[in-house]
């Protein structure tokens, strides 16, 4: 008997995931990503009484509170990964390989972000200009493009099969070109605006969480009734 060898991953392909899975997902995406944004914000305005001077990597937080910041911020990545996997789940990409392989190359790019989250805690007493921190930089302008050329693509595979309605359908195609503009080039340019850009993407990120949680269908016209 040829028995499930093929069925087990099948119950994994987009759309046959348990509507109570996804909405557990949208859940802790939503939550992660609002925390995300608070935590962006209290930047921000940290800034205005730095610990440290603004050269140093951990600004401007102490290094020990910059250690507990992302190890956070490690955590709360984890919610922004489920909700892309629930992206990946949802079947919202339709049919398009491109769309789930977009999906795949955000997750990739999340897991990674992830990772240096962890890794730049061991610069934390270093300044800008350490071989480390620009390693460190790297990588997170690595996987950011990543995540965002991965959404970008899952995006359009989102709007073109129409199985997300309304204002839900833009949501990961607007979290994918947020990355390039205007995320990438604040990040370029000061601390506390690189901060509310990233606000903004965290937003988009609660906004996929809720549509995980609350996925609404196209209207459509009743063809032949009154």
């Amino acid at each position: 008997m040829n028995i499930s060898v093929e069925k087990v991953p099948a119950q994994r392909r987009a759309g046959t995931t348990p509507a109570s899975t996804l909405r557990i997902f949208g859940l802790t995406c939503l939550i992660a990503a609002l925390l995300g944004a608070a935590s962006g914000i209290y930047l921000a305005v940290a800034a205005r009484t730095p610990a440290v001077s603004e050269d140093m990597w951990s600004y401007p937080q102490s290094p020990g509170a910059f250690a507990v910041t992302q190890a956070w911020f490690a955590i709360q990545h984890v919610g922004l990964l489920l909700g892309l996997l629930g992206l990946l789940w949802s079947g919202a990409t339709g049919a398009s390989r491109t769309g789930r392989w977009g999906c795949y190359a955000a997750l990739a790019g999340m897991a990674g972000l992830t990772v240096a989250e962890i890794a730049a805690v061991t610069a934390r007493f270093d300044t800008m200009t350490t071989t480390l921190v620009a390693g460190l930089g790297a990588v997170y302008g690595v996987t950011s493009v990543v995540i965002g050329a991965g959404l970008v693509a899952a995006g359009v595979a989102v709007r073109k099969a129409r199985i997300w309605g309304g204002w839900r359908s833009w949501v990961p195609l607007a979290a994918g070109v947020w990355v390039f503009a205007p995320m990438m080039p604040a990040l370029a340019m000061s601390f506390v605006g690189a901060r509310l850009a990233i606000t903004g993407w965290m937003l988009l990120f609660a906004a996929l969480g809720w549509t995980l949680l609350h996925p609404n269908k196209p209207h459509r016209r009743n063809r032949g009734r009154s």
